[in-house]
C-alpha cells in the first residue's frame, strides 16, 4: 500500500494513475476528491481519504498509514496570493514532519520509503553544488518574496538532518524537477545527482509525468530506489516531446 499527499494536485494525479497503472494500491489524501478525474475516484485500488493533511490527528495518520510501504509527496502551495502568502506556510514541511515522526512511533519492521516532490531551485546541502554568486543573490530574494520556496528547502531539509540520522524507519529521496510542462505521454528524461544547468539563468523542462513516473518507479523499482537513496536527484526531459496536454 502507498499512501500519496496531493494526489489530487498536477502532479499527483499523474503518479496516482501511473501507481495505479503498475498494480498498486494507494490511498489518496485529498481535500477536494471532486477535482480527481473519475477515472482515479472509482478505481478499485484507490482509497480516497478526504482530508486536509494538517488537520488530520495523530491517531487519524497512525491509521492511515497502517500498512503503508511508501509514501509519496507531491504537496505544494496554490500560485494565489493566498495560496503563495496565506496560511499554511510550512504546509510542505510539516506534512513531512507529521508524516515521517507517525511512521517512526509505529516502528514498521522495514524502513519506509519516503519520495519528496521538490525543486531544482532547492540546493542539496550535503553536497557541494556549485552555484554562481548571481544565482545565489537571486535566490536569497526569492526566499524573502516567495514563502512556499523555504518550505520546499525546509521540507527537505528535514529529510536530510532527521529522516535517517534518528533510526532507520525512514528511507527517502527528494525529487527535483526543473520549470514544469503538462505532457500527454512518458518521453526520455535524464535524471543527475545534481543540477546541470542554472534554474535561475539556463532553467531545463521536465513534464510532470516524466516526475510522476521517475517517482513511482522509485517506490516499485528497488534497483532504481538503491541507486538514489538518501540523495535529490534532479530530472530533466532528455528530448523535446511531441506529445503536447491539449495541442
Amino acid at each position: 500500500m502507498i499512501l500519496i499527499a496531493g494526489a489530487s494536485g498536477a502532479t499527483g494525479r499523474l503518479l496516482t494513475q501511473e501507481l495505479l497503472n503498475r498494480g498498486q494500491r494507494v490511498k489518496a489524501i485529498v481535500r477536494a476528491p471532486e477535482s480527481l478525474p473519475d477515472s482515479l475516484r472509482h478505481h478499485d485500488s484507490l482509497s480516497i481519504i478526504h482530508a486536509s493533511i494538517l488537520e488530520l490527528s495523530d491517531e487519524e495518520m497512525k491509521q492511515h498509514l497502517s500498512g503503508c510501504t511508501a509514501v509519496a509527496s507531491c504537496l505544494g502551495h496554490n500560485l494565489t496570493f493566498k495560496g503563495i502568502y496565506g496560511s499554511p506556510r510550512k504546509l510542505v514541511t510539516e506534512a513531512t514532519r507529521r508524516l515521517c515522526e507517525t511512521i517512526r512511533v509505529s516502528q514498521p519492521q522495514s524502513p519506509v520509503k519516503f519520495v519528496l516532490m521538490n525543486t531544482a531551485g532547492n540546493s542539496n546541502r550535503d553536497l557541494a553544488e556549485s552555484i554562481s554568486f548571481s544565482q545565489r543573490c537571486i535566490v536569497g530574494l526569492i526566499r524573502l518574496l516567495l514563502p512556499p520556496h523555504v518550505d520546499n528547502e525546509q521540507a527537505a531539509d528535514y529529510l536530510r538532518t532527521s529522516g535517517s540520522v534518528n533510526d532507520k524507519s525512514v528511507a527517502w529521496v527528494v525529487v527535483r524537477p526543473d520549470t514544469l510542462v503538462d505532457e500527454v505521454c512518458v518521453s526520455e528524461y535524464d535524471v543527475h545527482p545534481s543540477p546541470v544547468r542554472s534554474a535561475i539563468f539556463d532553467p531545463g523542462k521536465t513534464s510532470r509525468v516524466n516526475v510522476a513516473h521517475f517517482m513511482a518507479d522509485l517506490i516499485t523499482n528497488d534497483e532504481v530506489w538503491s541507486r538514489w537513496e538518501e540523495c535529490m536527484p534532479v530530472i530533466y526531459n532528455k528530448f523535446f516531446s511531441l506529445c503536447h496536454s491539449g495541442k
